[in-house]
């Protein structure tokens, strides 16, 4: 109905808003999870490189080389605490996607509701229109049902 077609227009909006808020949020939790799986990898690459210079021959290597293993080490787990702060702010990232989507389901949900309140406040309208109507034919329909019957006289 053309009474309704700001509030139709509101609605396609506020749907293409959510959906391009959804699509937001799934790519900040593809990067998240991306995130997380660099994490896992640096940690795995960290505990197997430990567990090789630890079981190889550690007792026979020079100082240098022990000194250069342990910068190494330290820069990877460098490496790790980097990532760990990279997670957080895509965590950060994602919740404020998430808050953003849920904002923009809450706005398209209540203008389907004002929408549906509105086309019901019509229909209920229109019936009392019509009803109205009805009333008057049938009381049209009385008055010249009781204008035709012949005036009873009084015996």
């Amino acid at each position: 109905m053309q009474q309704f077609k700001a509030l139709e227009l509101a609605i396609t909006q506020a749907t293409r808003q959510r959906d391009d808020l959804a699509r937001q949020t799934a790519q900040a939790h593809r990067v998240l999870d991306h995130a997380k799986g660099q994490l896992s990898q640096l940690q795995s690459y960290a505990t197997d490189t430990d567990a090789r210079w630890i079981g190889g021959n550690a007792i026979n290597l020079s100082v240098e080389l022990v000194k250069h293993h342990y910068q190494f080490m330290d820069r990877l787990q460098n490496a790790v605490q980097m990532q760990f702060g990279v997670i957080a702010n895509l965590e950060r990232q994602l919740a404020a996607a998430q808050q953003r989507q849920l904002q923009a389901e809450y706005r398209l949900v209540g203008f389907q509701q004002v929408l549906k309140s509105r086309r019901a406040a019509l229909q209920v309208q229109q019936a009392r229109r019509e009803q109205r109507v009805t009333d008057e034919f049938a009381a049209q329909r009385h008055r010249r049902g009781r204008a035709l019957q012949p005036m009873e006289e009084p015996s």
